[in-house]
């Protein structure tokens, strides 16, 4: 008798990709990772509302308020590169966990010398310049470390739940400075804060890279980078030179720049045109502020959603929250102005997922300290000017006109761009790869 066929089974249809916002929260490391930085983000938030009626209360003085946020925000202007650069060469894992309790460290200082008495201005400007000068390290290190906790695939994922876990953060951290300064004192909140850093600190090292699925090793953003090529030392000039000739870096800084200045500034903008034009008072720009709060909330759950951001959706979007602003700025009243409140801060939230997961994947393994460091320089620059820029066009033009031409001016400017890329063909940028050859490489697959 002929041999009975052996009976096979269809392989079930692969499954398709998870598009859920919460996804990057399937692996272990990002679901410690979030809780640790919720916890570090109340601590901070905890401490930044009442930084400022400590300084008052030490020196008397609104200017020297300004002051020490200046002093803090120096470093990412002039040095954030360095820090970058200092990233790609050391241990990421053993980088955030230094620089952690380096910053508890900080905390843990302040909140001694607010306890004694014995905390003046210059001492608080120098306590603000070394956080600054921390921070240039820390924040690409815990930036690019969450990135190694997901895959590629699940980085919108991962971005879009960090938005959300600071958010949260800062609703906790803001109603519990108050209680907590009431019953304990001011420094209680420096206390809470160093806390929240030593708990990252001791979280870190359990940390895992994800492996790659397919078994070939640990690439990109799923697993800690392995050292430069000692050729590479820290070079500062590599990344510059890489990021000023990669046209989507460029593009992503030319959008972040027009968006910066004549969008997104809505607790300037918004806040003269409901007391001003609109005839409302403080109470009803906190509403304005709420709905503004809860659109960011959607946008991230959104943007979440995503799997391949591009540089095109960042344009997008940015064009489509310019002209929502631009119509919001024609609202006849609040309760207009609400309803269009919403979608734009749920596009802008959108946009910054997209362009973070965009920069964070699109440079090679070994640059990506780097590039992050330029970005914190570049929105360092934006952050500072952008208000004082808005402000002049508010004077001149009102805070209507402010809102029209601004939101005009992003969209037409993001529509040029677009416009000037087709016709333009793209040209392949000239990186050196590890080993210390030259090559011509993509840096990453990220669509353009």
């Amino acid at each position: 008798m002929p041999s009975a066929a052996p009976v096979t089974t269809p392989a079930p249809p692969p499954e398709a990709a998870s598009r859920s916002p919460w996804r990057s929260l399937r692996h272990t490391g990002m679901r410690w990772w979030s809780a640790a930085n919720f916890l570090s983000n109340a601590g901070t938030w905890m401490q930044l509302t009442v930084q400022n009626l400590l300084v008052l209360q030490i020196t008397g003085s609104a200017a020297a308020t300004g002051l020490s946020v200046s002093v803090q925000a120096a470093p990412a202007l002039f040095i954030s590169v360095f820090g970058g650069a200092a990233v790609d060469r050391w241990p990421r894992r053993t980088t955030v966990a230094v620089s952690q309790a380096l910053l508890g460290a900080v905390a843990f200082t302040t909140a001694l010398l607010v306890a004694l008495d014995r905390l003046d201005l210059t001492g608080l400007l120098l306590l603000a310049a070394v956080t600054g000068v921390i921070a240039t390290v820390d924040g690409p290190a815990c930036a690019l470390l969450g990135n190694d906790l997901v895959p590629a695939e699940d980085l919108p994922s991962a971005i879009g739940v960090g938005a959300l876990v600071h958010s949260a953060g800062r609703l906790v951290g803001t109603a519990l400075a108050g209680v907590t300064v009431g019953f304990l004192g001011t420094a209680s909140a420096y206390l809470a804060n160093g806390l929240s850093f030593l708990f990252v600190a001791s979280v870190v090292p359990f940390l895992r890279p994800v492996r790659d699925p397919r078994g070939e090793g640990d690439t990109g953003p799923r697993a800690a980078p392995s050292p430069p090529p000692p050729d590479a030392e820290l070079s500062v000039r590599e990344g510059l030179a890489f990021f000023a000739r990669r046209p989507r870096l460029v593009a992503l800084a030319c959008v972040s720049a027009i968006s910066s200045v004549f969008g997104r500034n809505y607790g300037l903008t918004l806040a003269v045109l409901v007391t001003g034009p609109l005839a409302a008072g403080a109470g009803a720009f906190g509403t304005v502020s709420a709905v503004l709060a809860a659109g960011g909330i959607v946008g991230a759950v959104l943007g979440g959603r995503l799997r391949r951001p591009s540089v095109r959706l960042v344009g997008v979007l940015a064009a489509a929250g310019g002209l929502l602003q631009a119509v919001a700025g024609l609202s006849p009243s609040l309760l207009v102005l609400l309803v269009l409140v919403l979608p734009m801060a749920a596009v802008e939230s959108v946009s910054d997922t997209a362009m973070t997961a965009v920069l964070q994947t699109d440079p090679p393994a070994h640059l990506r300290g780097r590039v992050l460091g330029i970005w914190s320089s570049i929105g360092t620059v934006w952050s500072l000017g952008g208000p004082p820029l808005l402000g002049l066009l508010m004077e001149t033009a009102g805070a209507r006109g402010a809102l029209v031409g601004g939101g005009l001016l992003v969209a037409g400017t993001i529509a040029a761009g677009f416009a000037v890329r087709i016709r333009r063909p793209h040209a392949p940028v000239l990186i050196r790869p590890r080993n210390g050859e030259t090559a011509l490489t993509k840096a990453l697959e990220t669509a353009a």
